[in-house]
């Protein structure tokens, strides 16, 4: 089982998109969602059989103080902001800053998605969500949850790059405890790595 996790601000089109992919059904008027909300999907990518548990974040300020433990061991992030305005793309530094601050694994996968496409009224270029990504290496695709246009797609990408990442799936990758060690300086004096079990 894959955790991950749909961020962004309000509005951006996250509850649409994973009733896109989970579901195959799109609603025009989907309520913003209340703390968070969570679907299970399971699906076959590269010969692996994946059940992916997807956390539906609240891009709502009032709820953002439930956020924190939800990020806690997820293995992919899917940073979304909708192409029609300016803001939740601006919005993108402080995300990510969040990001960094409460996600566990120093190895998450992390897409930016360019949510509704479908919209004539666009504000945010291709090219600008592109160069935002490859500046902090992120992964990243433009979607429709309406036309269902790139959303499959983004989905099966994050979890190729995630079983390309051992440290982040495979339990043997993992120590069942805490290496403590000290600094090189003074390793030199004492040889002494305590272990402590979790």
């Amino acid at each position: 089982t894959l955790k991950l996790l749909l961020v962004g601000d309000s509005a951006v089109g996250k509850s649409s998109l994973l009733l896109r992919f989970t579901d195959g059904a799109f609603e025009p008027c989907l309520k913003p969602t209340i703390g968070v909300d969570f679907k299970v999907k399971k699906m076959v990518v590269d010969g692996h059989a994946v059940q992916l548990a997807i956390w539906d974040t609240a891009g709502q300020e009032r709820f953002r103080t439930l956020t924190p433990s939800y990020y806690r061991g997820a293995q992919g992030v899917v940073l979304v902001y909708d192409v029609t305005r300016k803001d939740t793309f601006t919005g993108l530094e402080s995300w990510l800053a969040e990001l960094e601050m409460y996600t566990t694994k120093s190895n998450t996968v992390k897409m930016l998605v360019g949510n509704k496409t479908d919209k004539p009224d666009r504000e945010v270029e291709r090219r600008e969500g592109l160069q935002f990504a490859r500046k902090r290496s992120l992964l990243f695709i433009e979607t429709s949850a309406k036309t269902q246009d790139g959303v499959q797609h983004a989905f099966e990408e994050l979890v190729i790059k995630i079983l390309q990442t051992p440290g982040l799936w495979d339990k043997s990758a993992e120590k069942r405890g805490v290496q403590l060690m000290e600094s090189s300086a003074q390793q030199d004096k004492s040889l002494c790595g305590g272990y402590c079990p979790l």
